[in-house]
This record gives C-alpha cells, structure tokens and sequence, in this order.
C-alpha cells in the first residue's frame, strides 16, 4: 500500500502574507517613507541595534526579517517569553561561529523583549558591544521602563503606529489580488464594505485583521461570497485593545483622569467605556474614580468623594452591568463638579516638610499629660480648649511645631464649597493677627 503523500504544513495567512519587500509593506509612512532612516537603512541593509516599540500586528517582526535579509544577515529569532540565559548564550556561541567560519552577520531577534530579565539582557549586552550580533528588540510596552539602560543607549528605538483603517483595507486588498499567497484563488469574492467592518474591528492590528478575513474565507458557503451575516458572525465577541498592566492600560487610564479634571464628562464617559469594553476590571477603575474625587475635587465638593464610595460599593454588591452604570454616573458628576487640588497639593507640602525637617518636637502645651511627672514638666500647661473661646476658637494659639510657626499648607481655591471654606479661613486668620497685637 502507497503510503499517503505528507501534507503541506499549514501557514496562517497573516504569515503568508508577511511583506517580503518595502514596496508590499503598507503602513508606519513616517518611519518608512522615502528619505527616512528606517527605510534607507533597510534598502542599503546597514544594521544597527534596535527597537520596534508598538501595537500588536503593526510589522515588528517583518521588518526585522527585511533587515536581515536585504543585509544577507542570519535572522535568529528569541522569544522573550520562552527562552532563558542558556538560550541566548547558544545563540552566541552560534554566531561567533558563523562569523568565523561564513564571515557572515547575525541579527538576533528577540521578540516580547520587555519580558527579558537583567540578567537575560545583561547576557547578550557585550555581544552586541563587539558586533557578535546586531540587536533587534520587538516589544509593545515601554522600552524606556523595561529595558536596562545600558541596552537602550545601544539601541535606536523606532516607534510603530497601529494601522488606521484604510491601511488594514489595503491590507485585506493585497491579501485578496495575491494568487500564490493569498486567496484570490478561492474565487470567492467579498465586498468592500465588509472589508471595511473587518478593518474596524481589527483595531489596528494587521495580524488580526487577516486572520478575522481568513476566518470569513472559511466560514463561506461552497462557491458563495462571503456576506454580512457571516463577517458579523466573525468579529462577534471582539473587544478593543487594552493591555492590563500594559502602556495602554496606562494611557487609558490618564486619559479618564484628565477628563475627568478637564471637567468633560463626554470624554470621560468614552474613556470609561472604553477601558470596560476593553475587559479592565470595574473595580479597578472604581478606586481610581475615588482618588480622583480627592485630588481633583477635593473640599470643592465633598460630595463627589461620597458618590464615588456609593458607586464603588454598587459594583461590589451588584457587580456589572448595574455597577458601571453608578461609575457613569460619578465619573459624570465628577466631571461637572468645581475644582480642587488644594488639599491634594496641601498634603505634599506637609509630607515633604514631615520627611525634610527630621522629628521636630511636638509644642509643650499641646502634649497629653496622663502622670504626674508630666504635668510637673509643663505638659498641657496653658493649653486653650477651644470650645470656650469666643466663635470656639483660640486666637493667635499655634499648633505646628515652633520652627513651622505661621505655615499654612492649605489654600483653598474660590471655587465651590470651598470659597465659604477661604472665607471662613481668612476671617480666623484676622482674628490671630488681631490676637497677637493685643499680646504685645
């Protein structure tokens, strides 16, 4: 019996249509375009360490291949997810050898480069100092928090864009007229308005685009084109990109806080929606709105830190979608709310006056006196309890340390409650200036 001829191995067709020119790659024009860096380093193949900082699907790993190839270096890929100290030292060694015996190159790729530890990166550091290997580091957070120094300044970082939607069309159309590669010959035909709800939903990740158009391709009845109904049927379920713990997460999140303290509560409602849409948890986002009522509202308007509680305590007890629904309705608050950062900048300045100013000693008439020693040396002595005093306050008494006499860290703002707050301040404040001329 003959035995069955092997099957080809299957390749996505993400992977298959993976650039193999500058003239089949579509998207990133400011790195790419005609005269810039990037591009002129990739035609004329001269290889320097660097850095692809960017979205998923926005062409990291094609353009490392292009290095490699139109500098007819040896691409050697590394995941930074699987790959340890021992791997990168093989890889070395691998390349000192090639360099010796083919006097050939080796761009090592290490994708994920973010996930590398110090001592991972401090592996293949001095490599990359004598020109064992050219460095060439994919990753989608911030090199700048992730990478050892010493590595960055060894390597030019280029920063990718994610693909605006005509870019991903162009995309899909390229993988559609492609014969050997692509799935023109399929013979099925799709249009361009599903095409157009594919690039949408793909976000700007050309990977994923391609593969939702394979997935449609797949799922078309036999000699059918594909249709609306079935493109729905494709992204459903889909969300939008956000990184837990990543640089959009963070993004995603100031941009809420911003809004917020922008005082637009239709920028804050999208932002909102965006980071639940994106998966993040409501509770997370919960206990920032609670911080913002305190930085940014303040005594301006109490009642956002207490709306704030409610609507973190609704999603505990209801959970989603009735608690997102109360953070809506803070966050709106919030953001129509006065302003207020004084508490929030009066709590730095005393804190930093705290750790500056070492353990100053609390006033002798301030200090609680339990024993009888104690009062012996004055503890509590002339203390002036305020509810006795006209309008239940002491003029001109202090109660800062002596070397932090006349401080005052707290200024409210004229805007909302606290404009009563400043006035009632300034009038406490006469009565202490009042009080100290009578004493002298």
């Amino acid at each position: 019996m003959t035995a069955a001829p092997p099957r080809p191995e299957f390749r996505p067709l993400a992977d298959r249509m993976r650039p193999r020119n500058l003239d089949e790659f579509i998207g990133q024009p400011h790195l790419l375009g005609r005269g810039k860096p990037l591009r002129q380093a990739v035609e004329r193949g001269q290889l320097h360490s660097m850095v692809f900082w960017g979205p998923p699907g926005t062409g990291k790993t094609t353009l490392a291949h292009l290095l490699a190839d139109t500098s007819g270096a040896e691409f050697v890929p590394l995941s930074a997810v699987l790959a340890g100290v021992k791997d990168v030292r093989h890889a070395v060694e691998l390349a000192q050898q090639r360099q010796q015996v083919e006097g050939r190159g080796t761009l090592l790729f290490v994708d994920e480069v973010h996930r590398f530890n110090k001592a991972q990166q401090d592996a293949f550091l001095p490599f990359v100092e004598n020109g064992t290997v050219v460095f060439v580091g994919a990753t989608t957070e911030n090199p700048s928090f992730e990478l050892n120094n010493a590595l960055l300044s060894r390597a030019r970082t280029y920063v990718l864009k994610r693909l605006s939607e005509e870019e991903l069309v162009a995309v899909l159309e390229q993988a559609l007229r492609d014969a050997e590669r692509g799935l023109a010959a399929l013979g099925i035909g799709i249009e361009h308005a599903e095409l157009e709800t594919i690039a949408k939903a793909a976000d700007g990740d050309a990977r994923r685009a391609l593969s939702l158009l394979e997935i449609a391709f797949d799922l078309a009845d036999a000699g059918q084109n594909v249709n609306a109904d079935t493109v729905a049927e494709v992204i459903s379920g889909g969300v939008r990109r956000f990184d837990k713990g990543g640089e959009a997460f963070y993004d995603q999140i100031s941009a809420l806080h911003k809004s917020v303290r922008g005082s637009s509560p239709d920028a804050a409602l999208y932002w909102l929606a965006r980071m639940l849409d994106g998966g993040c948890d409501a509770l997370y986002i919960a206990r920032r709105v609670v911080r913002m009522a305190s930085e940014d509202i303040g005594n301006a308007d109490p009642r956002a830190l207490t709306l704030a509680l409610n609507a973190w305590d609704v999603q505990e007890r209801l959970g989603s979608p009735e608690g997102e629904l109360a953070i809506a309705q803070a966050v709106v608050y919030m953001a129509c709310a006065p302003k207020s950062n004084a508490v929030y900048t009066a709590f730095g300045a005393a804190r930093r006056d705290a750790s500056s100013h070492g353990s100053l000693e609390v006033p002798v008439h301030l200090r609680n006196a339990p024993t009888r020693l104690m009062k012996e040396l004055g503890y509590g002595k002339r203390y002036r309890y305020a509810h006795d005093e006209p309008e239940a306050y002491a003029a001109g008494e202090n109660y800062l340390p002596e070397e932090l006499e006349g401080v005052h860290y707290y200024q409210p703002v004229e805007r909302g409650l606290e404009i009563r707050i400043r006035e009632k301040l300034q009038h406490l404040r006469e009565l202490d200036k009042r009080a100290q001329k009578s004493d002298k």
